[in-house]
């Protein structure tokens, strides 16, 4: 059973993702703020992380970002999922270090697919 960090400071979405994902027989944790993830990504080492950009003090970019440079966690797949529609966003979170970016809202299928997609990914790198 993979194990799924959720980071965002909504708790309608992070019930909405923790529900999809715990039908579909994953394991998740949340932190409402970019700081709390990357300390849980640290205490807990997910198997893959949702990342939200737009958060109260540091951003969903900025962590990402720093999740994706920092050794320990490095090969922890982050998959944003936001709001933010534009295409330089997407772009921009690739940037980051994110191995996929996905607008709100989102489908059960897709999310899962995706999630599916990494996990398989990181298996194999």
């Amino acid at each position: 059973m993979a194990h799924i960090l959720i980071v965002d400071d909504s708790p309608t979405d992070v019930h909405v993702f923790s529900t999809m994902l715990e039908k579909h027989g994953f394991e998740t944790t949340s932190a409402g703020s970019a700081e709390e993830g990357i300390s849980k990504a640290h205490e807990e080492h997910p198997d893959l992380i949702l990342m939200d950009v737009i958060m109260p003090g540091m951003n969903g970019f900025q962590a990402t970002r720093s999740l994706s440079r920092d050794a320990d966690t490095c090969a922890i797949p982050v998959i944003i999922v936001s709001t933010k529609t534009m295409e330089t966003d997407r772009v921009w979170g690739l940037r980051q270090g994110a191995k996929d970016y996905i607008t709100k809202p989102v489908s059960e299928r897709v999310l899962v697919a995706k999630i599916n997609e990494q996990l398989e990914a990181a298996r194999n790198a």
